[in-house]
């Protein structure tokens, strides 16, 4: 045995035709079982389609057993439908027999209701210009109204202007300084408008170790008193501090500037700059 086995192995490797044959006779070996698998699967697979059209004739029998039903349903109810498309038309034609006899009636409910409309828009028409007019008779009025507040409001800072200017030199009699003097003076006018509590007062206070010659926390007033300015210098001081103030009680505070004497291009410029940033202003009397 073993030397056929060494004969074998011998001619595999000098007898190329011999070496080929046992190659093709070992590879039509595996093809033959390739073969004899594929034909067994084959098998299952034509025995599960079998089952699958055995189901899909069964199915189609119940489905033509289910429109036999429905056509046996329909027909049953074939009369009724027909009885009920009669009683809809005969419906419809009592509908259209009552609309006619109601028709002359809603035209005229028609007519009427135009008329009516008409009626309507010509009042509105009316009314608007009477509002347009009563509404330019009202601007006006408001106009002038206006006009006449103004003068009022510069004739009443006039006066303020000139009483504090008075009240000014009469502090120095009274022994009270000009700061003290305005700080009663603004207490008293604030108490009688409502603008502070009957138990506020204004007085000296520190915000954020800037000291403040007005100040009131509720409601939140910051305000400045000077005898003379010759420059804007009190008026940005006064924003410094009204900065200050709204940071530390996070609204915007009230700001006063109270001026006794004022250059007079500084007094201009410092009632621009109020103006722009809602500073309350007073001026006793300007200089050259």
């Amino acid at each position: 045995m073993e030397s056929m086995k060494r004969k074998f192995l011998e001619l595999l490797e000098k007898d190329v035709e011999f070496r080929y044959s046992v190659a093709g006779y070992l590879g039509l070996s595996e093809i033959l079982k390739k073969l004899d698998r594929s034909i067994e699967e084959q098998t299952k697979i034509w025995t599960e389609i079998s089952k699958i059209w055995e189901e899909i004739r069964k199915l189609r029998e119940d489905m033509i057993a289910s429109f036999k039903r429905h056509d046996e349903m329909f027909a049953r109810h074939e009369e009724q439908l027909v009885k009920l498309r009669e009683d809809m038309v005969a419906g419809f034609k009592r509908h259209d027999e009552m609309f006619a006899r109601h028709e002359e009636q809603l035209v005229k409910l028609r007519e009427d209701m135009v008329a009516g409309f008409k009626r309507h828009d010509e009042e509105i028409a009316k009314l608007r210009e009477d509002m347009a007019t009563g509404f330019r008779v009202f601007d006006n009025r408001m106009g002038s109204l206006e006009r006449r507040m103004g003068s009022l409001e510069e004739r009443m800072g006039s006066l303020e202007s000139a009483m504090m200017s008075g009240f000014g030199e009469l502090s120095r009699f009274a022994g009270l300084t000009f700061e003290e003097f305005v700080r009663r003076f603004l207490t008293e006018r604030l108490r009688r408008s409502s603008e502070i509590p009957e138990d506020a007062e204004l007085r000296r206070g520190l915000v954020e170790g800037e000291e403040v010659n007005l100040f009131l926390e509720n409601p939140l007033i910051v305000g400045e008193v000077t005898g003379y300015a010759e420059s804007v210098d009190e008026m940005l001081k006064l924003l410094r501090k009204a900065e200050l103030a709204k940071a530390k009680y996070s609204r915007e505070p009230r700001k006063i500037l109270v001026i006794l004497t004022a250059k007079r291009d500084v007094a201009k410029e410092v009632k621009r700059i109020a103006e722009e940033k809602g500073v309350e202003l007073v001026i006793g009397k300007t200089v050259d």
